[in-house]
């Protein structure tokens, strides 16, 4: 009787592994396929000539430096943004907040918000920065609706980062005299601003994948300017140029180029955000 308990568990266990190890499979396989499929066809699209110029539509000319720079500027204005008031929204609810059942509603408001569609943003930002802000279709509409957007991914992150911190660190710094905007700036924030800077830099990358709520509020402009006007004026991001010239014109070449670049910047920003992840995680041991 125990013998075969012993089998159905031992059969049990072995599938269950085969299953999670085909699932794992099936799951990198699409990964390396797509990463695989969009940089074959793209990077022998990529010239120099088409990320330094701007397009021409009197000679047909095909440029994406204005869409690189848009995307630029869009990623300064969310990020100058998002960060103070999600990070500092995180420190508020974690450390001084006091009614749990506010912390509650508003961390459960803040999983609610991020899981709406973008699609969605976009449509309230074009009716609220666009039209009732007044600021037109522009770069600092798409901005702002984007820091919207992304609050959400940052406050939460920031706040799982602070909950890492060990409590006997603040009691001790307490015991020591110091203040509880002290402990928060020289024990708590120096104990998990590893998760504070991966939080921040995964979200550049939602940024800069983002293209459905640019397209009702930042606009498809392709014109060069400046970071300040660049921002008052409608301008396409590197997404924005991807739908535009696949969808619009039919430039597939173009579009697979714009599609490598943009999967080029996810890696690099992932494989940073792991890479500051375990700088501080060593230095911490240290």
């Amino acid at each position: 009787m125990n013998r075969n308990i012993s089998n159905k568990r031992k059969a049990y266990i072995f599938t269950f592994k085969l299953l999670m190890w085909l699932s794992v499979a099936i799951t990198a396989s699409l990964v390396v396929f797509l990463i695989g499929y969009v940089m074959i066809n793209g990077i022998p699209h990529i010239t120099w000539n088409l990320i330094s110029s701007k397009p021409s539509y009197l000679t047909d000319k095909i440029g994406i430096l204005p869409d690189i720079l848009n995307t630029i500027y869009i990623v300064i204005a969310t990020i100058i943004i998002v960060i103070p008031l999600g990070v500092g929204a995180a420190i508020y609810l974690t450390e001084y907040a006091k009614n749990k059942k506010l912390v509650a509603i508003i961390e459960y408001a803040a999983e609610t918000l991020s899981g709406v569609p973008s699609i969605i943003y976009g449509l309230v930002g074009m009716l609220f920065f666009c039209e009732f802000m007044k600021f037109e279709t522009s770069l600092i509409a798409g901005a702002l609706t984007l820091v919207i957007m992304n609050l959400p991914t940052v406050m939460r992150t920031t706040q799982e980062s602070l909950k890492t911190v060990p409590q006997s660190y603040r009691e001790g710094a307490f015991g020591l005299g110091a203040g509880k905007w002290r402990v928060i700036r020289t024990v708590v924030l120096p104990g998990c601003v590893d998760g504070v800077i991966t939080g921040c830099i995964l979200s550049i990358g939602r940024i800069v994948g983002e293209s459905a709520a640019l397209l009702f509020t930042a606009g498809f402009a392709h014109v060069v300017n400046g970071f300040f006007k660049g921002l008052t004026t409608s301008g396409s991001t590197l997404t924005v140029a991807l739908y535009v010239y696949a969808k619009e014109r039919g430039e597939f070449e173009v579009a697979f180029a714009i599609a490598a670049i943009l999967m080029i910047l996810t890696l690099i920003i992932n494989f940073t955000a792991n890479a500051v992840s375990k700088s501080y995680k060593k230095r911490r041991k240290i």
